[in-house]
């Protein structure tokens, strides 16, 4: 019966989103945003679309599987990413500042072809996990409601999805955007809501719950986000995207609102993983199944449209920003409707047949990500905010720290890769590799910076 109304409004989702697709797809507004008109975005739908593509369905999991294990700690760990806003709004206000149409334009005007290519790499590995893990999420909820279905739900989706991204490019993913974030608060809200009013529910308890691991870890993985709070951002092609599509000013307001917003959602979707700690809920199935045995179903129904509609809306955001890196950035197609429809149906296809292997490894990939943006840090601060002439060789060694640290998380099982880090839990081992990465990064960009 759950499966079934799922179904049904999801369909429903997927039925608005259609009819918020434009009617007629130009290659300005499927790579730029444009409306048919060749007008920009406005303030709040650029706004919500902001909100929208970065609350993954993978973020919310992890936002309540934190608080499950780390109590407010984890839930405020995971939102501390979320400060992503300011420091990406930050970025984007420099790179304008310097004439920049993205990241690539000033990387390559300050280090060429070897400094867009191993961004455009790194953002390229970023896409696909945002794929893999938003479907990935969609195939865990059906095999939870109705056992052995997950895989022909992230078939089903991959092709929905794709539908109406393929359509309209970035100004469909903006128009649903809209749609899809009003859909998302209003189900977030109604849910969030019988939480709070629900007989066992206490917000001191939640706010000095310690989760079912205890608190330290939570702390940890809040250092580590502050680490990497900075450079998490400029390897976000789809933040940085929206980075570019309107006015200064308007883009400025967009992300200080975003970041509010967003960072609201996360911490209240954290709160039903405390919650869940607080009564003594056995995890099941990414917590899916533990919430199916606490709340009403009504309750629970929210929850899980909620994740749905939130993976729909970042897989069509990151559809419509491998399309513009393919296409504009790698020149792997012309500059056409079908060129980047061409990119578009070559990734979902990537991103589903990810979904098939390793899950536990990959979601170890999807981590990491921030661990691999790193070198960013002291390029774009002592480069860009502070205006000063690097070397290729600082570059390449502060990207070089990066993978390796990236790797070596990714890796940290493998006994010879165990044997060079500290004895520890992994997000202890998180945070050298953190400190490791930072501390090489910035002496090589130090040790290479000149005025001018």
């Amino acid at each position: 019966m759950q499966a079934t109304v799922l179904i049904i409004l999801f369909a429903a989702v997927v039925a608005l989103s259609l009819l918020a697709a434009p009617r007629r797809a130009t290659v300005d507004g499927f790579f730029g945003g444009q409306s048919a008109e060749g007008r920009p975005p406005g303030l709040w739908v650029l706004v919500l679309s902001q909100v929208t593509t970065w609350i993954f369905a993978r973020s919310l999991m992890n936002s309540a599987i934190l608080g499950y294990y780390y109590g407010i700690a984890g839930t405020l760990a995971y939102a501390a990413y979320y400060g992503s806003f300011l420091t990406g709004g930050l970025i984007v206000a420099h790179l304008r500042r310097n004439g920049a149409g993205s990241v690539q334009d000033w990387l390559g005007a300050r280090f060429g072809r070897a400094g867009q290519g191993t961004y455009n790499f790194v953002i390229g590995l970023r896409l696909l996990s945002e794929v893999f893990a938003n479907l990935l999420v969609v195939g865990l909820i059906f095999d939870a409601l109705a056992g052995g279905s997950g895989t022909l739900a992230i078939l089903i989706v991959s092709v929905l999805g794709l539908a109406y991204s393929a359509w309209g490019g970035l100004s469909a993913a903006l128009r649903t955007d809209v749609v899809q974030m009003l859909l998302f608060l209003i189900a977030l809200v109604l849910a969030f809501g019988a939480l709070v009013l629900s007989p066992g529910f206490s917000l001191g308890a939640v706010l000095t719950a310690p989760g079912v691991s205890g608190a330290y870890n939570g702390w940890v993985l809040l250092a580590v986000a502050a680490l990497q709070v900075f450079s998490y951002p400029a390897h976000d092609p789809v933040m940085m995207d929206r980075g570019f599509l309107a006015d200064p000013e308007t883009t400025r307001r967009s992300f200080l609102h975003a970041f509010w917003i967003s960072t609201l959602c996360i911490i209240a979707f954290g709160f039903f993983g405390i919650q869940a700690s607080l009564i003594g809920a056995t995890y099941d199935g990414e917590l899916i199944g533990t919430w199916a045995g606490m709340f009403p179903p009504w309750v629970f129904m929210l929850l899980i449209v909620s994740l749905l509609v939130s993976a729909l809306s970042t897989l069509d955001s990151a559809l419509a920003s491998s399309a513009r890196l393919g296409v504009e950035e790698l020149g792997l197609a012309a500059r056409s409707l079908a060129g980047g429809r061409g990119v578009m149906v070559v990734v979902v296809i990537a991103g589903a047949a990810l979904t098939l292997w390793g899950n536990a490894t990959l979601f170890d990939a999807v981590a990491v990500s921030g661990t691999a943006s790193m070198f960013l840090a002291p390029v774009l601060l002592v480069g860009l905010i502070g205006d000063r002439s690097l070397p290729l060789w600082s570059y390449l060694i502060a990207y070089g720290a990066a993978m390796l640290g990236a790797f070596a998380y990714f890796a940290r099982s493998w006994p010879t890769v165990a044997a060079l880090l500290p004895e520890g839990h992994k997000y202890e081992q998180l945070l050298v590799i953190c400190i490791l990465v930072l501390a090489v990064g910035m002496a090589a960009v130090l040790a290479g910076a000149r005025k001018g």
